[in-house]
């Protein structure tokens, strides 16, 4: 097993999107720490981003491993990401990196690692690794209680799910019933090896805490009677900017500590019109100090000046700063200024902004930000942005919530809750990590002994 020095050698497989690579790249860090030799697998434009976040000191333990997609005529290759995908063409993504399994299979069938770990969203992987007598194992980018509560239905439909403060509000129930619809369409044979619905996955690793999801981590085990191993939550560590970015942390630095809100909405997801003048509105009328990112899809040729309310620009003037495209989160989260994060509550921004002790404004979008917006008010650390019955946001809603984060005894509370949630998920970090290790060398002994005996 491993090289001739008994190092492990395993393969990491995420889906093409910055919220699942960047947990994979976290994993990957951890694993070289503990003696492991790994391999991220990923497309050409996305390992470009990924090489600036892998330090000198794992030059020597973590090799990036290029997957080429066929071409397609609508999906060229600085379109083998979905950073900046224009929506249209996310179905098409997706079928191009299916089509890849032959290239897949080849890059296995050359470096020969002793463990795949693939993306819940890629479950062919663990087929063709398998083929190969390469054991695969699941590394779930989402958190606990999302899974736990769109698995509940699926395991015990007409049943209540058992946490009432986790819910759907009814526009959230319509939206996620036509994804779902959209899903099942896309849907293959070699789906059918998805954790959901493959009993053989005893074991399957989570990005999170048991110090923050316990309850919703044994749940996801009792209904699936699976085990889920968590190897603590997506943190990437700040690095050094370049010289632009480092102006926004030098604007940063003169002004008042906890007087700033960041806003940004991740990686992949496009404000409308509407939701952009809300937030606009709402952030001038707050009176409050603010860094605001904000993106468009790839190819589309749009100014920030016209995409914002006519003369918003000059009338904030100094008070905040309009970022096009991408800031350095992790130094923005982590700077003594910023007091407040409107986020909308991806799992990977979540956990970033706990821990580095930043009160969360949940204003979330589709998917399974709503779930995890809910969990994170349940457990003190956030307050939510409410979209009316048609999913709106008010300007004035928007404003006296971040007011009321950053000025009032509210903020101090909050900021008070998310420190000590803060404490309690780095104090086990350590732990957790290597109890997860030793689950994974365990698994790949006994897959060893099962492919000699068979």
């Amino acid at each position: 097993m491993g090289t001739e020095d008994n190092t492990l050698r395993v393969l990491m497989f995420p889906w093409l999107a910055h919220g699942h690579i960047s947990p994979y790249l976290t994993v990957s860090k951890k694993l070289a720490d503990r003696g492991f030799y790994v391999y991220l697998c990923s497309t050409p434009i996305n390992l470009n981003l990924i090489k600036k976040r892998i330090p000198q000191k794992y030059s020597l333990s973590i090799q990036p491993v290029e997957l080429h997609l066929p071409e397609l005529p609508d999906l060229p290759s600085h379109y083998h990401t979905t950073n900046g995908l224009p929506p249209h063409l996310n179905s098409t993504l997706k079928r191009a990196v299916k089509m890849s399994k032959p290239e897949f299979s080849r890059i296995l069938e050359n470096l020969k690692p002793d463990l795949l770990i693939h993306d819940v969203v890629q479950p062919w992987a663990k087929v063709v690794a398998n083929s190969h007598n390469i054991p695969a194992i699941t590394l779930i980018t989402f958190s606990a209680v999302v899974i736990s509560y769109f698995m509940h239905p699926m395991k015990k439909p007409g049943i209540e799910f058992p946490f009432p403060a986790i819910y759907l509000r009814k526009i959230e129930q319509q939206r996620m019933q036509e994804i779902m619809e959209n899903v099942a369409k896309e849907k293959d044979s070699d789906d059918k090896a998805s954790f959901v619905e493959d009993p053989t996955q005893v074991i399957l690793v989570m990005s999170t805490s048991s110090g923050i999801e316990a309850k919703y981590i044994d749940y996801l085990s009792e209904l699936t009677q699976s085990k889920f191993v968590p190897v603590g939550p997506p943190i990437q560590e700040p690095m050094n900017e370049d010289d632009e970015d480092m102006d926004l942390i030098h604007w940063l630095g003169k002004k008042d500590e906890n007087s700033t809100v960041f806003v940004s909405f991740g990686s992949e997801y496009f404000l409308s019109k509407e939701d952009m003048e809300d937030i606009a509105y709402g952030l001038e009328l707050s009176n409050v100090n603010f860094i605001w990112v904000i993106r468009f899809p790839k190819g589309e040729e749009v100014k920030l000046e016209e995409a914002l309310p006519q003369g918003f620009l000059e009338r904030i003037g100094d008070r905040g700063r309009v970022v096009d495209g991408w800031a350095p989160q992790p130094r923005i989260l982590d700077h003594p200024s910023t007091g407040g994060f409107v986020s909308h509550c991806g799992w990977n921004s979540v956990m970033e902004s706990i821990d580095f002790g930043v009160p969360i404004i949940a204003m979330p979008m589709h998917l399974d930000q709503p779930i995890n917006a809910r969990w994170m008010v349940e457990i003190g650390v956030a307050v939510e942005i409410i979209r009316d019955d048609e999913g709106k946001v008010h300007r004035k809603e928007v404003a006296q919530i971040i007011k009321s984060v950053i000025c009032d005894k509210i903020g101090q509370h909050l900021r008070k809750k998310v420190k000590e949630t803060s404490e309690n998920l780095k104090s086990i970090r350590g732990e957790e990590m290597d109890a997860a290790v030793e689950e994974l060398t365990q698994f790949c002994k006994n897959s060893k002994c099962t492919n000699s005996s068979s």
